[in-house]
Parts: C-alpha cells; structure tokens; sequence
C-alpha cells in the first residue's frame, strides 16, 4: 500500500511470461513468506514471484500457494480491485484460502466448510444466493472472443466487470451467480477464491466438468474453468 499511495509513476518490469511485475509484488512477497515460514515451518511455499523448480516440488503434498499481488493491472490502474491471495492446498484440494483486497480494506476467507467476510471491522458468514436474471462476472483486464462468444450464447442475464480473484468472491457471497474464464491463468491465480468457493458448497471446474487440482505439475497453468450457481438453469442445455 505505501507503493501504491505513492503518487510517483510506478516502477514496472515484465516476467518472461510478459505479465508486469511493481516493488509492491516482490515486497508483499518477502513479508508473506516470512511470515508462513515463522507460522508454519514444515510447510513449503510456492508463489508467483520464486516459483520453485519441478524437482523440489514434485513430491508436495501440502504447501502453501501464494499470489503477493493478483490484479498487477489493476494497481497500475490505481482502481482497488487487486488482491492478496493466499491457499493452503493439502492434496491437491484448496482446504484454506485467503483473499484481501488491501485498497478496499475487504477481506475474504474460509477453512473447510465455512468462508466469511470482514469489512468495516464486521465479520459476517457468506453463501451462494441464486438471482433472475443472473449476473455474470467477467475479467476487466482479459477479455476475449471466446467469452464474447458463450456470453452471446446466454438467455438473459446481467453482467459486471471487476478484476482478480474478487471474482470468485463475488459469487460466493451471492452478488453473482456465474464467473466463466476462458483466458489463461496460472494455479497462484486461482487457488484462494477456489477455497472461497468450494467453502461455501461450490465448486471451480474447468469446460469438462472436472474441479481444478493443484497438486505439483511441471505447468503452473491452469485449462478454462467456470464457477457458478444454477448451472443447469443458466447455459447447461
């Protein structure tokens, strides 16, 4: 946050992968992992910025998976909508997650059955809710013809644009009922909102019908996935 408060242009470098990368990512990512290396030191971390190499992670079967800043676009754009995301995953199956948006002083997290919200120093407990007509949540910064395309494909619904994981979020707490994603996304991207929406009896599955896994895989890329609500109702004919 004092990165982004700051009102000088932000210093912004790009990965191989062509994502962008702020003093802020590399700062929130040295005081995460410190700070799960002082919880829980026999848990390894994976996160986006020191992705562990495939032989010494091959074999994990609880680790904790850590985005420092989700939404990189976002903070540039200085619009809030960036997030914290933090998982647990034991199994392959995120059985912990947190996301807090920091500019939005909103947070979000769940552990087995049960995810909450705390804003405004309020904790509250958070369930899908169905709506008619629906609304769809889609990516602010990833659009592209395949979404245009299933979107063109819906009966009626609504839609809403907000950026990171605070998608996910949105569904589970019932002020959306679909989050379809076409684009690439990588398993650090995903891993807290899925917590979030498996906590609250739903699930984050890609176009066949299969939940998201993340146990270790040489690819930190994830398929094309969708959360939603009605399913059936909505686009399922």
């Amino acid at each position: 946050m004092a990165v982004y408060r700051n009102k000088a242009p932000l210093d912004v470098s790009t990965k191989s992968d062509s994502s962008p990368v702020t003093a802020a990512d590399l700062a929130a990512h040295r005081v995460i992992v410190e700070g799960l290396a002082l919880l829980t030191p026999n848990i390894p971390v994976l996160s986006e910025e020191s992705p562990q190499e495939w032989q010494v992670r091959r074999k994990w079967n609880r680790y904790w998976l850590v985005d420092p800043l989700d939404g990189t676009k976002e903070f540039l754009a200085r619009n809030d909508e960036f997030t914290v995301n933090i998982a647990l995953i034991e199994d392959g199956e995120p059985v912990m997650g947190v996301v807090y948006a920091p500019a939005l002083k909103v947070l979000y997290a769940a552990e087995a059955q049960k995810a909450w919200k705390e804003k405004d120093g309020l904790r509250r407990e958070i369930s899908p809710q169905s709506a008619n007509p629906p609304k769809v949540v889609c990516s602010r910064s990833h659009q592209d013809e395949q979404l245009t395309a299933f979107l063109d494909s819906l009966g009626d619904y609504e839609t809403t644009a907000v950026g990171s994981s605070l998608k996910f979020c949105l569904v589970a707490e019932g002020s959306a009922q679909l989050y379809p994603r076409f684009g690439p996304t990588n398993i650090w991207d995903t891993a807290a909102g899925h917590a979030i929406v498996r906590a609250v009896g739903l699930q984050v599955n890609n176009w066949q019908d299969i939940p998201l896994n993340y146990a270790p895989e040489e690819s930190f890329l994830n398929p094309g996935f969708y959360v939603s609500v009605d399913e059936d109702k909505l686009w399922k004919h």
